[in-house]
């Protein structure tokens, strides 16, 4: 178990005055990073620290101005080569006014302009990682590489911290996981009033005695609206209604194909698209069921989360279940290995009956609550302000630093290179005369001395008996 840091001193972290962090994100809307984002604000805040957000507005505008935090209008909301260089400027010269000593990014077209624009300042520059970003080719990779160029990326899961080791090849020293996790006071279904759900009834005309089945996200692609579309299509002996709950966020051409396809299945007196919802636990208890959907594989399935807390059951494709809601592929371990990890946690737990799972409160503990992600987020800005570790809790809790970080003491600088036309083979050392036989000879005789004295290192072994010395 880690030590925790020692309690935060704002002042002097900075020079004594107040820390200032400065969040990047395209816009304010309705969404898991939007929410992220207005959370770490109040706690940035409520720290006695200066709490900045740069995006291009929205609704959430007023939750960030309302903790105490101060928003920066930006067109931000931009993937214009030109756009994101000349955002960059002006993010610049809002870090030099502002006095910015933190920089975090929260996507990638912002996160281009703020990296290029933290550069220029010399300020601490961190990302966190919300998706597995698709990338089919390496302009594509080479775009989202941004968001592991902080010097600490923040993953909200241990499955996307394995996607950034995989598929990134970041050194487990730069990630730190930072569990997600919905507000349960919030996502309270004794604190709805009927009020609120006739407001909303009224509102979007929902008839009476009729089931409703809701999809509620941003009217993308991947969020399976379609999938949902074609799969009601086959239901023909029942009444409901569906409701998709998102805004189209500028993609009018999904959106055309979306109301294209409802028309062609014969669904346009059935499914009906509605704008975002500023009252979701509301939006949550009009629903009979809840679909989430999703094609590709989201970090944290913030739906079937919320959902749950206000007592609605979720539904998607059991191939979709997601790795932080607690589904079956929990932390990205599915079949036998999950349930004997949940075992031994099961069993730290009754060993040790005072500590209660953050998050839990009767609704199944799947993710902690904001509380945590608020306070692990502050703590690590305050550790990267005094030049420690930052962001407690590393990609795998208990072990050591990295690999890959460590140096294996008494080696050179710099390496003699030896003649790559005769390499030693693996697993004889010089002058001991053993050679390796069988099939593994001719896998062995490819391996050059410098490949072998890199595998100790990652060790953390000598490499002394692999130095190609030569006399």
């Amino acid at each position: 178990m880690q030590p925790s840091n020692p309690p935060l001193s704002a002042e002097d972290a900075a020079g004594g005055r107040p820390p200032t962090v400065l969040q990047v994100l395209p816009a304010l809307e309705t969404g898991g990073v939007e929410q992220g984002t207005v959370d770490v604000a109040v706690a940035t805040a409520e720290a006695g620290w200066r709490a900045l957000v740069a995006s291009a507005g929205g609704p959430k505008v007023y939750a960030i101005e309302r903790a105490g935090g101060r928003h920066v209008t930006l067109p931000l909301a931009t993937k214009n080569p030109v756009q994101i260089w000349r955002n960059a400027a002006r993010l610049a010269d809002v870090i030099r006014q502002e006095q910015v000593d933190i920089v975090h990014a929260r996507s990638r077209a912002p996160a281009w302009s703020a990296y290029l624009a933290a550069r220029r300042t010399g300020v601490r520059f961190l990302t966190t990682f919300h998706g597995t970003y698709n990338f089919k080719g390496g302009l594509k990779r080479r775009y989202n590489a941004v968001m592991a160029k902080g010097e600490r990326v923040i993953a909200i899961s241990r499955f996307i911290a394995e996607h950034l080791k995989r598929h990134y090849a970041l050194p487990e020293s730069r990630i730190r996981v930072v569990q997600r996790g919905i507000d349960l006071r919030h996502f309270d279904p004794d604190g709805v009033a009927p009020e609120r759900m006739i407001r909303l009834a009224h509102d979007w005309q929902l008839p009476d005695g009729v089931p409703v089945v809701m999809l509620p996200g941003r009217l993308t692609r991947w969020k399976g609206q379609l999938v949902l579309v074609d799969a009601l299509a086959r239901i023909t002996d029942r009444e409901f209604i569906c409701l998709l709950v998102g805004s189209d966020q500028g993609r009018t051409g999904y959106r055309d194909e979306l109301t294209a396809r409802v028309e062609a299945r014969g669904l346009a007196s059935r499914v009906f698209i509605r704008d975002d919802c500023t009252d979701m636990p509301a939006c949550y208890m009009l629903a009979d069921v809840v679909v989430s959907a999703s094609t590709d594989p989201e970090a944290f399935g913030r739906i079937a989360a919320e959902a749950q807390a206000m007592g609605r059951p979720s539904g998607g494709k059991r191939a979709r279940r997601r790795a932080g809601t607690g589904a079956r592929r929990r932390n990205g371990v599915p079949g036998h290995a999950g349930r004997r990890r949940r075992a031994r946690r099961r069993r730290r737990a009754r060993a040790r009956p005072g500590r209660r799972r953050a998050g839990g409160d009767g609704h199944g503990g799947a993710c902690p609550g904001p509380a945590v992600l608020q306070g692990t987020h502050v703590r690590g800005y305050a550790g990267g302000l005094r030049g420690t570790a930052g962001l407690a809790g590393r990609a795998r809790k208990g072990r050591r630093r990295s690999r890959c970080a460590r140096q294996v003491s008494g080696l050179p600088a710099a390496l003699p290179r030896g003649p790559r036309s005769s390499p030693r083979p693996f697993g004889a050392s010089p002058g001991n005369g053993r050679e390796p036989a069988g099939p593994a000879a001719g896998r062995a005789a490819g391996r050059s001395s410098r490949c072998r004295v890199r595998a100790c290192r990652r060790r953390g072994r000598s490499a002394a008996r692999w130095l190609p010395w030569r006399s």
